[in-house]
């Protein structure tokens, strides 16, 4: 059922129904979770929770940001306090289309002038709206709703400030008539009395709200007996949120220690159900790459780069781009493609590379060895689904994607159009070269080299894959190499020339979308790619 209609069948209910205050995504869950039909989007709260006064110091915009995110947390209606309705009957129009798209079922605006103040802080002294301007707010709201279950509720401050009831039966049947769908009768007493007298000469001529904050000791059944269609549970989620955090906060200043509070505080869990961590966890199974596969990552981050003073302390991993290292960056798109095991070969200064979601190998004798030894250190490593990657590389988030996506042994990204040329490119030679007819097949590795010249179509990114099959390849392969007397001095390049011999390896291209970080200038350059 439309949330629309859900808060139009509890006004026009017969029984008394309530609705909680909430402030933010969090509160609308909890409250929706204690079982109410309905959130009261409290002006008072969501500006608190801003940390600004209940004057409009909050902008209707900012209001409209805080409800999208309760709206989307939820599936019962909320009715925002819509203040004075942000201005006169235009700014009226737009804040009800705007809440339409944002699926609000209600909004309640109050007779008083904008900017507003709140009720309880000098109401007598607070001047009414004009009635005629009032209602050509709610004719405005009325004839802009798309959805005719959109509900207007027109909130009358006349008690609060200081008028009588004539003036405050006069202002509710003007805005009955102008089209307001409920009344809410507000009231600061301690006691009902001013309801009591409302409802005895207004009936059902239309619904009736209030709001009991200050008259709480009236027992809720004399609400129903005076034919009350709603009640609103104002702020009280935000007042004890308020003091809860005081009494954590103090605790926690005084002791220096967390002692005393853990055991009367919700579990980071208990955070993370409310924020729906579970159904995150079933997506991921549903629409990554890695969906219904274990992939892992190996990261071979074990050189010290030759980039002056900047890798003088610091491995070339950790250079900064867009302000985050190079692993970093490695290792969150990894992550956001569900790639959570992931291995990284360290070697330089490597108590620097020191995350906590990796696993380390160490490559001790780096300065002695070229990334084939990295490599080998971590076979045990490479799996059924592993992604292997240099540690001085980024590359566009779409490279990943394609390379998961493909289903051969092994797999390796080269860029087709490549424009470096300092003599240590990793050169391919492929069965075809990069066709815009065909970008998105793959040619078969013929040969890898740094002089292969014209013969070349085009550059080994540091990128690759294999699947279990190919993981059984290049671990023989490894073992092959490994007898050989050279073999610390071996590069990928020897690796995949030697697989190349019996086994078919694929070429998938791709057309720039990635740097290698080997000077100053590609540092710079590395800066200019968005990723």
């Amino acid at each position: 059922m439309k949330k629309t209609t859900q808060f139009r069948n509890m006004l026009l209910s017969n029984e008394l129904e309530f609705i909680m205050e909430a402030h933010n995504g969090m509160s609308a869950k909890i409250v929706e979770e204690a079982g109410f039909k309905g959130i009261w989007g409290s002006g008072l709260s969501i500006s608190a929770a801003l940390g600004v006064r209940d004057n409009n110091e909050a902008s209707w915009t900012q209001v409209l940001d805080v409800l999208e995110f309760m709206s989307d947390g939820t599936s019962i209606p909320i009715l925002l306090d819509g203040d004075t309705g942000y201005g006169n009957f235009n700014n009226m129009r737009r804040l009800v289309k705007k809440l339409e798209q944002r699926d609000i079922a209600a909004v309640c605006i109050e007779d008083k002038l904008f900017p507003k103040t709140n009720s309880f802080i000098g109401g007598e002294n607070q001047p009414l709206a004009d009635v005629a301007e009032f209602c050509g707010k709610i004719k405005a709201a009325k004839d802009t709703q798309s959805d005719p279950d959109f509900s207007v509720v027109a909130r009358l401050e006349a008690f609060i400030a200081g008028w009588g009831l004539d003036e405050a039966l006069r202002r509710a049947d003007a805005y009955h008539t102008a089209g307001a769908d409920a009344i809410l009768c507000h009231s600061k007493k301690a006691d009902s009395s001013d309801i009591d007298a409302f409802m005895k000469v207004w009936g059902d001529r239309c619904p009736v709200v209030i709001v009991p904050t200050k008259y709480y000791s009236t027992p809720t059944d004399h609400f129903r007996e005076m034919g009350i269609s709603m009640s609103i549970w104002a702020n009280h989620n935000m007042r004890s949120a308020i003091k809860v955090m005081q009494d954590t906060s103090k605790q926690i200043f005084e002791d220096q220690s967390l002692i005393n509070v853990e055991g009367n505080v919700v579990s980071v869990a208990e955070i993370f159900r409310l924020q729906g961590a579970d159904e995150l966890k079933d997506a991921e199974k549903l629409y990554l790459p890695t969906s219904g596969r274990k992939v892992n990552n190996i990261i071979l981050a074990a050189s010290q780069g030759s980039l002056g003073e900047l890798t003088k302390d610091t491995p070339k991993t950790l250079l900064e781009v867009h302000g985050k290292s190079l692993l970093s960056t490695q290792i969150d798109q990894y992550n956001q493609v569900g790639i959570k095991d992931i291995s990284v070969v360290r070697g330089f200064a490597k108590e620097k590379v020191n995350f906590n979601n990796i696993n380390a190998i160490d490559n001790d004798i780096y300065n002695e060895t070229k990334e084939l030894y990295s490599l080998y250190l971590a076979k045990d490593q490479i799996k059924e689904n592993t992604v292997i990657s240099y540690g001085d590389i980024i590359f566009k988030k779409y490279v990943l994607h394609e390379l998961l996506n493909d289903n051969n042994d092994i797999t390796l990204i080269v860029d087709a159009d490549s424009k470096k040329q300092n003599g240590d490119n990793d050169l391919v030679r492929a069965s075809e070269k990069y066709s815009k007819m065909n970008y998105i097949g793959t040619a078969k590795f013929k040969e890898m080299g740094h002089d292969l010249e014209k013969k070349a179509h085009g550059e080994f990114i540091g990128l690759w894959k294999v699947n279990s099959n190919g993981a059984e390849i290049v671990k023989n392969a490894l073992e092959t190499l490994s007898a050989d007397k050279n073999f610390k001095q071996m590069t990928c390049t020897d690796l995949f020339n030697e697989i190349a011999k019996t086994n078919t390896i694929a070429v998938k291209y791709i057309s720039g979308a990635w740097l290698d970080v080997d000077t100053l200038v590609d540092l710079q350059e590395a800066g200019k790619l968005k990723i």
